[in-house]
């Protein structure tokens, strides 16, 4: 596999597409993700579905990333099969936290609830901590 490049920059968050296992999946995940929460909240996120990023790792992903990405969604293999569509949440651990070896933090956020994660994270509503402390025992968040 050839290295892929640099994630682009955007405004919006990014939604990577690493999974190609099942087109139809993916496009109910993209589908779930763009469709209005029942709030009328939608999630802002810029997607990338093409085949350079098939397979790579969160950790890959972060080192991809621009320094001004702190948050990327990712659509994985669990994100794909599984019913609740879990999007990996990766956040980049910020200098002065206590910041895990690895240099980010993941979560998983079933894509009806992708909005209030990246909604409240993008404008600094809320923090990611307490995504987290709202997730379920099984490490999706599933809102509060």
């Amino acid at each position: 596999m050839t290295n892929p490049p640099s994630l682009p920059q955007s405004e919006n968050t990014l939604l990577i597409r690493t999974d190609f296992s099942d087109e139809t999946a993916w496009q109910a995940l993209r589908t779930a993700v763009s469709s209005p929460n029942e709030d009328g909240f939608v999630a802002y996120v810029h997607v990338i579905d093409d085949r350079a990023w098939r397979d790579l790792t969160a950790e890959q992903l972060v080192a991809l990333a621009g320094v001004d990405q702190e948050l990327l969604f990712v659509a994985d293999g669990r994100a794909v099969t599984d019913p609740e569509m879990p999007l990996l949440a990766v956040m980049r651990a910020d200098e002065d936290d206590a910041a895990p070896a690895r240099g980010h933090e993941e979560l998983r956020v079933a894509a009806a609830h992708l909005s209030a994660v990246e909604n409240n994270l993008s404008m600094t509503n809320m923090d990611w901590e307490e995504f987290v402390d709202a997730a379920g025992e099984d490490g999706v968040f599933r809102g509060f």
